[in-house]
């Protein structure tokens, strides 16, 4: 396990950025230059984003919105959206694509439901139609909806990952109640795993109920907003938000707890410390940690041609800090360092995906949301 505090002493650079200009611009990174480039801007709080078959993109935005980016132009809203419950850190959340999507147009996608008693994140399925004068949603189905909703406005979580077996993992953050992320009769503070059509699969940790709910892979998870697989160490990796300090990286495995809130590196935002401290038995420890937080959301491992020195890395985004932080990892997936990037130069960074080609795609989380595409200088 590794944290931002011990790699302070190792001699990683921060690299000086300039402001992004609308065109472009260079930057020096440890290993090699890259340059920038607007894709797209004007998007409300850009949130989540898929690339269809034909290059265009696919992506939320938080305020409800889905639509379709075909080299720099945004399209009309996407109708048949399912209702969203805007308000806080809730609203039209992730997106991927199913795997069969080139036949059947299949996609998953998370929002903050609304029902009894507030919001709760959910996760749904449905295709997606495209028309030369409009894009629609059809057959949309809700998959898993969390079981306790509340007004609070904080902590949906809410990342999707398709495992290669086609199983989906979805994140659930604790929607700011931190016991909720101990009861196993609770999907908050939670990463879920269903098959493709919502059921059950068969070896989940808890799949006949009664122990804890059917659908809950791993417990213990504060606000996970960040999750990709790792062919690495074929598994799941998830960033999760810490408090003050405690920011996470996670490998979840079944039925085990990841401490939340009983252990952390973190402190409460009063100075006190968290439950029992860092350690407790029963509870895993990360993979790694920041301190101070960089709040990141958006998780990203590296598979490509475009920048092979940074094969298998981790990509995260800051929220914060604004910046991309790139913890570096050895050929069986050992951290040995952090390099932090762009710092500043496109604000808010709220998703991380990779291209078929190897370019990095970002997402900025503003009201004039930009999607930045990173390519080889």
């Amino acid at each position: 396990m590794l944290n931002r505090m011990s790699m302070l002493a190792t001699g990683f650079t921060l690299m000086l950025c300039a402001p992004l200009p609308l065109a472009a611009a260079d930057f020096k990174t440890e290993k090699l230059s890259v340059a920038a480039e607007i894709a797209a801007e004007g998007l409300q709080h850009p949130w989540g984003l898929a690339f269809l078959p034909d290059g265009a993109l696919l992506v939320t935005e938080r305020t409800g919105q889905m639509r379709i980016v075909t080299k720099g132009s945004i399209s009309d809203p996407v109708a048949n959206v399912p209702a969203v419950a805007v308000a806080g850190q809730g609203g039209l959340l992730d997106v991927v694509l199913a795997p069969g999507f080139p036949e059947n147009g299949t996609i998953y996608f998370t929002f903050s439901e609304p029902g009894k008693g507030g919001a709760g994140t959910a996760l749904a399925s449905a295709t997606l139609v495209r028309g030369e004068n409009s894009n629609r949603l059809e057959n949309v189905k809700v998959l898993v909806s969390m079981n306790r909703k509340t007004t609070k406005g904080q902590h949906f979580g809410s990342r999707i990952v398709v495992a290669p077996d086609g199983k989906l993992f979805v994140t659930m953050g604790e929607r700011g109640e931190q016991d909720r992320a101990q009861d196993l009769r609770d999907h908050a503070g939670s990463v879920l795993r269903i098959n493709a059509d919502g059921s059950i699969p068969a070896d989940n940790p808890y799949a006949d109920g009664k122990k804890g709910l059917a659908e809950i892979w791993s417990k213990g998870h504060r606000n996970p907003q960040g999750a990709a697989w790792d062919p690495v160490t074929q598994s799941l990796l998830v960033v999760e938000h810490g408090a003050r300090g405690g920011d996470e990286i996670n490998q979840p495995q079944a039925g085990k707890n990841y401490g939340w809130p009983v252990i952390s590196y973190g402190k409460h935002y009063s100075g006190q410390t968290i439950g029992k401290g860092t350690s407790a038995p029963g509870y895993e420890q990360p993979l790694f940690y920041w301190d101070p937080s960089i709040a990141p959301s958006g998780l990203a491992v590296y598979q490509g041609a475009m920048f092979p020195e940074w094969q298998g890395d981790l990509l995260v985004g800051s929220l914060k800090f604004e910046l991309l932080s790139r913890l570096d990892r050895d050929a069986k997936g050992a951290f040995s360092g952090e390099e932090r990037m762009f710092d500043g130069a496109f604000g808010r960074i709220r998703d991380v995906r990779i291209a078929s080609d190897g370019s990095v795609y970002l997402l900025t989380d503003e009201a004039n949301g930009k999607i930045i595409r990173l390519t080889r200088a």
